[in-house]
C-alpha cells in the first residue's frame, strides 16, 4: 500500500509528537507546514474549538492540495465559565507561555476549594482535503485543577490537570499513559479507525 502524505496544521511540537506516536503504524507519511513551504497563519476567528479546527484544516487544505489534519483544544474551568478554553495557548496575554498561563490559572483559582475545580479537557480535530471537510472527530476528558505542579512529562495544563481515575496530574504519566486516557488520545484513537477505513477505501480504488 502507498503512503498518504497528510499536512498536520500545527506549529505545536508537543502535538506533533502525541500525534506521530498515535499514527506511527499506518501508511501514512506526515508533514508539517514549514516542510510544504506553507508560511501563512491562519487567524482563528472561532468561537469553539470545533469552528477554529475546521476553520485551520479548510484553509490549510487549500494551500497543500493533499489531506489536511488540523487540531484546536484547550482547558476548560468550570469555575471560570469555560474559561481559559479556546484561549488556552495565550491565556496570560502577551508573551504568554505554558508556565505563565498555567500559573494564572492557580492564581485565579487560589481561594477555591478542591470540590470545585472541576476541569475539562477538549480537543477537536477536523480532517480536509481541497478545502472541504470529511471529518469531525472530538475527545474530552474530565478531571480538576490541582493545587500546585507535579510530573514532568507533558506540556501545557499537565501539570496542574488531576485525573481522579489513576489519582495523577497528567504531568505525572508517561506519553503512552496519558495516550490512553487523555483528551487529544481519545480523539485521536476515533481518528486512527477512520483512517484505517479510509486508506482502505483509497488503496481499493486506485
Amino acid at each position: 500500500m502507498s503512503r498518504e502524505r497528510i499536512l498536520l496544521a500545527t506549529t505545536n511540537r508537543g502535538k506533533v509528537r502525541e500525534i506521530k506516536k498515535f499514527l506511527a503504524d499506518l501508511p501514512i507519511e506526515i508533514v508539517g507546514l514549514r516542510d510544504l513551504g506553507i508560511r501563512t497563519t491562519f487567524r482563528e476567528r472561532g468561537k469553539t474549538f470545533r469552528e477554529n479546527a475546521r476553520g485551520k484544516s479548510l484553509f490549510y487544505s487549500r494551500k497543500s492540495k493533499i489531506l489536511t489534519l488540523a487540531e484546536d483544544s484547550g482547558l476548560e474551568v468550570h469555575q471560570l465559565d469555560g474559561a481559559p478554553g479556546i484561549y488556552s495557548a495565550r491565556f496570560s496575554g502577551r508573551g504568554a507561555n505554558d508556565e505563565k498561563n498555567l500559573q494564572k490559572v492557580l492564581q485565579l483559582l487560589e481561594s477555591v476549594p478542591a470540590g470545585k475545580r472541576k476541569a475539562t479537557f477538549v480537543s477537536c480535530l477536523a480532517l480536509a482535503k481541497d478545502g472541504r471537510t470529511i471529518r469531525e472527530i472530538r475527545g474530552e476528558v474530565k478531571g480538576r485543577i490541582d493545587r500546585g505542579k507535579k510530573g514532568r512529562f507533558g506540556f501545557g495544563y499537565d501539570p496542574i490537570f488531576y485525573y481522579p481515575p489513576l489519582r495523577k496530574n497528567f504531568a505525572e504519566l508517561r506519553p503512552a499513559e496519558k495516550n490512553r486516557v487523555s483528551h487529544r488520545g481519545r480523539a485521536l484513537r476515533k481518528l486512527r479507525s477512520y483512517f484505517v477505513r479510509y486508506l482502505a477505501a483509497s488503496h481499493a480504488h486506485s
